[in-house]
């Protein structure tokens, strides 16, 4: 039985503001590549390789405030984690008529670097962030955060998408180790629940040095080199 729409699926936020001009811009531009711009599911698969690629990986990134993940804010920056590139994949399907929401777990990164596991305090990322859209009345999960260019150089594999079959992290990489485990899922939001994830990023991230930030192109420490 199909799921009943519920109009939050398409409507803007605050944050996920899909009838924002840079979203519209973002949206428009990806969707041009997609093999047909009128069927939902060629054009989630589009958007899907706009966020993964079009903005570098960089864990390090730290929002300045709530307006940091805005996806209008999003859709300007270079290089970002996952859950601002899944608001930003979030409203721009929304922004083409495709039904999503932002769906969050805490994995374990069996790869993480130990500088990136020392600020962290811990090798478990809380609140990862990935979208979900609604095609052919089927809820499909995408995690958008890894770029195309930062797994090959790792030996990690790369998320693909084809809008039939969820696209979550693997559990190994391309030797064999391990790298993802999905430890406890959060659920589906209809729009970001930033205060919740603050609370639980200072309660458990109690080492990370916010004032301790390094550039983008140090982005390449999420993984052991």
């Amino acid at each position: 039985m199909t799921e009943p729409l519920d109009p939050a699926w398409l409507a803007p936020t605050w944050f996920i503001d899909s009838d924002s001009d840079e979203v519209a811009e973002f949206a428009a531009t990806a969707r041009a590549t997609a093999a047909d711009d009128n069927d939902h599911t060629d054009v989630a698969v589009a958007l899907f390789y706009a966020v993964r690629d079009g903005f570098r990986y960089d864990p390090y990134v730290r929002a300045e405030g709530p307006e940091d993940y805005r996806a209008s804010s999003v859709a300007c920056t270079a290089a970002n984690w996952c859950t601002p590139k899944s608001v930003l994949l979030t409203a721009a399907a929304r922004h083409c008529g495709i039904p999503a929401r932002l769906g969050f777990a805490d994995v374990r990164n069996h790869l993480s670097s130990e500088k990136l596991a020392a600020k962290m305090g811990t090798d478990l990322f809380i609140w990862h962030g990935y979208t979900e859209f609604l095609l052919d009345g089927t809820w499909r999960k995408a995690s958008s955060a890894f770029n195309i260019e930062m797994c090959e150089r790792f030996g990690v594999k790369a998320l693909d998408f084809d809008g039939t079959t969820d696209s979550l992290m693997h559990p190994f990489d391309e030797a064999g180790a391990r790298h993802m485990e999905y430890v406890n899922q959060r659920g589906s939001f209809n729009d970001l629940p930033l205060d919740e994830i603050q609370a639980d990023f200072d309660r458990v991230y109690v080492d990370w040095n916010s004032d301790d930030v390094v550039d983008g192109a140090d982005q390449d420490m999420a993984f052991q080199e």
